[in-house]
């Protein structure tokens, strides 16, 4: 019966994509503006294999995509002999408009009904920013890797996130898009799980199934006010 839940993020209330994709064509332009040489040297698809470069070369980072992208960029203007210090302004051209997000027909709506009826936390592993984005109302606790040090599937991230609720760990529900980040990793940390399946897509072979499964939120939103013995608020 769970008392709270729990709501992944990316590719669940918005596609995470499209955002990113405007994001390093922001940064770009910026770069193009005020680094030209950066620019010419690293355009997108070079920018994207040096984040992964670090992402590699960083391990200890995996939690943190900001502190990743951040020594992409330090790394680019260097090599490319621009002013290191631009850093934090490129950053802020790609974070503003990758906070820019569409979200999906259902979630805003959804995203309110439950609010209004379960103490929500947002848990991503991603840095999006609920002011910018303008829902930090929906949310009673917002939990990020970066901050915890740990990211999804791993069960500190999700402890953590229960702790801050104040419920226990078997009366919150997890909900996202990830079979093994969210379902799998909320499962091992003794949450309930609730897969958003948007795609349709088949369940992984040789993973443990979520407690519950929609096509949208708007659906398990709907399930949730149909099942009022299941989900009562103790």
């Amino acid at each position: 019966m769970p008392r709270a839940l729990s709501l992944d993020l990316d590719d669940t209330l918005w596609p995470i994509w499209p955002s990113i994709e405007r994001a390093e064509r922001a940064l770009d332009e910026f770069l193009r503006s005020h680094c030209p040489r950066t620019a010419q040297r690293f355009p997108i698809h070079r920018m994207r294999r040096l984040r992964d470069e670090v992402a590699t070369q960083h391990p200890h980072l995996a939690h943190d995509y900001t502190q990743q992208r951040r020594i992409s960029l330090e790394r680019a203007l260097q090599e490319s002999g621009d002013d290191v210090g631009r850093a934090d302004d490129a950053l802020e051209a790609f974070y503003a408009t990758r906070n820019q997000v569409e979200f999906y027909p259902d979630a805003m709506a959804a995203l309110a009904r439950l609010s209004a009826r379960w103490p929500v936390a947002a848990l991503t592993n991603g840095n999006a920013d609920l002011g910018r984005i303008g829902i930090q109302a929906h949310f009673r606790v917002f939990v990020s890797a970066r901050d915890e040090g740990h990211a999804k599937p791993e069960a500190p991230i999700f402890l953590a996130t229960c702790e801050r609720l104040g419920v226990e760990p078997a009366d919150v529900l997890h909900v996202g898009d990830d079979p093994l980040l969210d379902v799998v990793g909320a499962r091992r940390a003794g949450l309930r799980s609730c897969w958003i399946n948007r795609k349709k897509d088949s369940w992984p072979a040789g993973l443990p199934r979520p407690d519950l499964e929609f096509a949208t939120l708007a659906g398990l939103a709907d399930w949730l006010e149909s099942h009022p013995d299941a989900t009562e608020n103790r």
